[in-house]
C-alpha cells in the first residue's frame, strides 16, 4: 500500500506496547520496521469462532471447532515427561476431555471448576475417545471486544512468542494501531468507477477488516481489495513502461529484407517452417520495421525450432548493413550455436564468429578488432558479449538464448552497446511460462510462442520405474545401442549435497562401465568438477558416437545436440523439479527415431513427487508441465535482479488468483488505452499512489528485457 502521510512511516518502536526491544525483535524476525510494514504484515488465516457446537455432535475430522459447556473435572495425571493435566467440559449432550502437556501448574491454577466456559481447539482421538489437546479458555460472561468472534491469525517466530507477540499479541498491536492510523492516512486512489464497477470497499475500511474483521464475508471483500491493488501496480508498472517503450524508445528500422534472408529461405533451408515459426517471424518482422525498438520474449518447446528463428530474425539485421549478436549462459551452448550457425551458413556470405571466455591472446584481439570495423556480421559468445572491451560498429539486434539463466543487469550491459539506438531484443526460453507468470515476469514484452513441433517428430514415450527395475533398464538401453542408438543416463546434482552427488554419480559411472564394458561399449562421463576442456572432450565422443552411453550430471540439461540419441535414463527423478525434468527430456526426441524417457525413482515418493512423475508421464505438452510445476512449488524467487514486482505480492498469489490476475490485467489495459499517461483528473491520485510504488523500483529495466 502507499501513503503521501508520514505517519505510517513512524518506527514501530512508537507504537504502544512495542518499545525499542520489540522493536528491534520484530525488525530482525518479520522485517517491520514502521507503522505501515505493520499494516502489511496480513493474516494468513482466521479463526472462526461464531458457531458453537454440541459436543455429541463432534468427530475427529472437524477443523478447529468451539464447544461452551461447564469445567467439570480437573486433575494432574502421570510423573515427569508423561506429566500432563486432564479436564473435563459437560454441555448437557456429553462430556468431553481436555488436555495440556505444557504450562500444567500456570493452566491449573487459573481454571476454576464449576465455571463455565467456551473451548476453542482441534478435535483429536486418542483410545478411541475424541478430546481436544491444549484448547483455549475463555470464561463465559467476560465482555468479548468487539469482532473477536472472527479472530485473523498471524505468523510469527519463536522468539517474538517468547516476548507476548504471538498471534494474539500481534493482533493486540492492531486493536492499538488503528487508533494511531486514520482515513486521511490511507487515502482513497482508486477512481469512484473502479470502487463501483468492480464492488471494491473503500481502502482504509478494507485494511482495518483485514487485521480487525467483523465477520467472514467483510474479510473476504477487505482480501479481495488488497489482492487487486497488490495486482493492479505490478501491472501498470509493467504496461506504463511497455507504452513508454514504444511511444518514446525508438529502435533501428529494418527497411527491407534483402538478399542473405530470401537466399537461406529458398536455398538452404532444408525443411519447411511450420505455421508458428512463420506466424512469429512475422511479428518480428512487424516489430522491426516501424521504428520502435522490439523487446520480445519467445517460447517454445523444447525441440519447436526457436533457434532458426533467431537466426532468420538475425539475417534480417545483416540485410540492412547491421551486426547481430546471440548470447548463450555457457560455453557448451555458445560453441553448439557457432557450430550450428557456420553450418547453416557455410555457402552463404555470411561473417560468422564466436567470442567466449576460452577466446584468448591474438585470436580474441582480432574478433574485438573486426567486430569494431564491421567485418563480423553475427556474433555468438557466452556473457563475454557484455564485457566493455566487446564494441560493435553497430548492433541490430541481440538475441538472448535461455534468459532466465542472465540477470536483468547483464542483459543491461549488452542493451547499451549501441549509443544512439539500441537494439532490438529478443529473448528465448525453451522452459515454458505459464500465462500468469508470464504477465507477471514479462508483462511489459511482447510475447511469441512457438506451439507446434516440426513435423516428422515422434513423441517421446516416458515410463516411471523403480530402483528394483534396474536390470530391465539395463537390458533396454542394450537393445538401443544394438540398434546403434545412444543412451544418456543423468544424476541429480543439489548443490547442498554435491559430495553426496558426486559420489552417487561416481558410483553410477562404475555400474554402468560394468554392465557395458569395452572394448563393446564405450561411457562418457561429464559434470560440473571438470575442466572445460575435459568437459568438451568427453561431450564431443558422444557427439561423434564415439561413445555409446553418457553419464551426467544436469550439466547436459542445456546445451547438447545428438539427434542418434534416444534413451534418456533421468536416476532418483524424484529429487528434480518438473520443469528440470522436461528439459532432461527434451535432450532426445530430436532425431527421427522413436525416443524414450525412464523415470528412476526409490520405492517411496511424496505425494507431490508422484504428481510430477505421472505428468511426466502423462504429457510431454511443456505449458501443461508449467502450470502444474507453478502449482506445486509456486512462482518461486527470480534469478538476477527483481523486475517483476513479484515481491510486492503479499496477499494475492498467482497460482490461486489466476482470474483475478487476468481480470485486473484487462482492466489495466483498458485504462491505458483511454489516459496512456494516467493525466486525467480522475486518474491524479492512481499516478501519484503508482509512482510511490514505483519509487525503489525505478530503473527502467523493461527497456532491456
Amino acid at each position: 500500500m502507499t501513503s503521501t502521510n508520514d505517519n505510517l512511516s513512524t518506527p514501530i518502536e512508537f507504537l504502544k506496547g512495542v518499545g525499542p526491544a520489540k522493536a528491534a525483535l520484530l525488525n530482525k524476525e518479520l522485517g517491520i520496521f514502521t507503522f505501515k510494514d505493520l499494516l502489511e504484515h496480513y493474516p494468513f488465516r482466521y479463526v472462526d469462532k461464531t458457531k458453537v457446537y454440541q459436543i455429541s455432535e463432534i468427530h475427529e475430522d472437524l477443523p478447529f471447532i468451539q464447544v461452551k459447556g461447564k469445567l467439570t473435572g480437573l486433575k494432574i495425571m502421570g510423573k515427569d515427561r508423561g506429566k500432563r493435566l486432564v479436564g473435563s467440559v459437560y454441555d448437557g449432550t456429553g462430556s468431553l476431555e481436555l488436555v495440556w502437556f505444557k504450562g500444567v501448574t500456570y493452566m491449573q491454577k487459573f481454571l476454576q471448576l464449576n465455571q463455565e466456559y467456551l473451548v476453542y481447539g482441534k478435535p483429536n482421538v486418542y483410545k478411541g475417545r475424541v478430546n481436544i489437546p491444549h484448547p483455549e479458555m475463555e470464561q463465559q460472561g467476560l465482555i468479548r471486544p468487539p469482532g473477536s468472534q472472527f479472530e485473523a491469525v498471524y505468523s510469527s517466530t519463536e522468539k517474538l512468542k517468547s516476548r507476548g507477540l504471538d498471534s494474539k499479541g500481534i493482533g493486540r498491536l492492531f486493536q492499538v494501531l488503528f487508533t494511531k492510523v486514520g482515513r486521511a492516512d490511507l487515502p482513497e486512489y482508486l477512481p469512484d468507477s473502479f470502487l463501483q464497477n468492480f464492488r471494491l470497499s473503500n481502502r482504509y475500511e478494507a485494511l482495518k477488516e483485514v487485521h480487525l474483521p467483523t465477520s467472514e464475508a467483510a474479510s473476504n471483500a477487505a482480501r479481495l481489495r488488497i489482492k487487486f491493488d497488490e495486482l493492479l501496480f505490478i501491472q501498470l508498472s509493467l504496461l506504463s513502461r511497455k507504452v513508454n517503450r514504444i511511444q518514446k524508445v525508438s529502435g533501428i528500422v529494418f527497411e527491407g529484407i534483402g538478399k542473405q534472408f530470401h537466399t537461406y529461405f529458398n536455398d538452404h533451408l532444408a525443411f519447411e517452417l511450420t505455421g508458428a515459426q512463420k506466424r512469429v517471424l512475422k511479428e518480428i518482422r512487424r516489430d522491426t520495421r516501424y521504428g520502435s525498438q522490439m523487446n520480445r520474449l519467445l517460447q517454445g518447446d523444447v525441440g519447436s525450432g526457436k533457434t532458426v528463428v533467431a537466426l532468420m530474425s538475425m539475417l534480417m539485421a545483416v540485410d540492412n548493413g547491421l551486426q547481430a549478436c546471440m548470447m548463450a549462459p555457457t560455453e557448451i551452448l555458445a560453441q553448439q550455436h557457432f557450430k550450428g550457425l557456420c553450418e547453416e551458413l557455410r555457402e552463404m556470405d555470411v561473417q560468422v564468429e564466436i567470442l567466449t571466455g576460452s577466446v584468448k591472446g591474438k585470436k580474441r584481439k582480432e574478433v574485438l578488432e573486426r567486430l569494431a570495423q564491421g567485418e563480423i556480421d553475427i556474433l555468438t559468445g557466452t556473457h563475454a558479449l557484455i564485457e566493455p572491451t566487446v564494441k560493435f560498429k553497430q548492433l541490430g539486434i541481440a538475441v538472448i538464448d535461455e534468459q532466465h539463466r542472465f540477470g536483468v543487469a547483464q542483459r543491461a550491459r549488452l542493451w547499451a552497446k549501441n549509443e544512439k539506438k539500441p537494439p532490438h531484443v529478443l529473448v528465448m526460453t525453451a522452459t515454458p511460462i505459464p500465462r500468469t507468470l508470464a504477465m507477471t515476469l514479462y508483462g511489459d514484452l511482447d510475447v511469441s510462442v512457438i506451439d507446434e513441433l516440426p513435423p516428422g517428430r515422434k513423441s517421446i514415450q516416458t515410463m516411471h520405474l523403480r530402483d528394483k527395475d534396474r536390470l530391465r533398464v539395463f537390458r533396454f538401453m542394450r537393445e538401443q545401442i544394438d540398434k546403434g542408438r545412444q543412451v544418456y543416463v543423468v544424476y541429480p546434482l543439489i548443490q547442498e549435497s554435491e559430495t553426496m552427488d558426486y559420489k552417487d554419480l561416481m558410483d553410477g559411472f562404475d555400474s554402468v562401465t560394468r554392465e557395458f564394458p569395452l572394448p563393446k561399449y564405450a561411457v562418457s562421463i561429464v559434470h560440473g568438477k571438470m575442466k572445460p576442456a575435459d568437459k568438451e572432450y568427453e561431450m564431443q565422443r558422444f557427439v561423434k558416437g564415439e561413445t555409446q552411453i553418457m553419464v551426467a550430471t544436469t550439466v547436459i540439461e542445456v546445451g547438447v545436440n545428438v539427434p542418434n540419441a534416444s534413451v534418456m535414463v533421468i536416476e532418483s527423478s524424484e529429487r528434480f523439479g518438473l520443469s528440470q525434468l522436461h528439459q532432461l527430456r527434451g535432450r532426445v526426441g530430436r532425431g527421427a527415431d522413436q525416443s524414450y524417457c525412464i523415470l528412476l525413482t526409490g520405492n517411496k515418493l511424496t505425494n507431490d513427487g508422484r504428481k510430477r512423475i505421472r505428468a511426466m508421464v502423462d504429457t510431454n505438452d511443456g505449458f501443461k508441465i508449467a502450470e502444474l510445476d507453478l502449482q506445486l512449488r509456486g512462482p518461486g524467487i527470480l534469478s538476477g535482479t527483481q523486475q517483476s514486482g513479484m515481491e510486492k505480492l503479499k496477499l494475492a498469489s498467482l497460482t490461486e488468483d489466476t482470474r483475478l490476475l487476468a481480470r485486473v490485467r484487462s482492466i489495466v489495459e483498458d485504462l491505458l488505452e483511454e489516459d496512456p499517461q494516467l493525466e486525467k483528473e480522475e486518474n491524479a491520485k492512481l499516478k501519484l499512489a503508482l509512482e510511490e510504488q514505483n519509487r525503489h523500483h525505478n530503473r527502467n529495466w523493461s527497456r532491456i528485457s
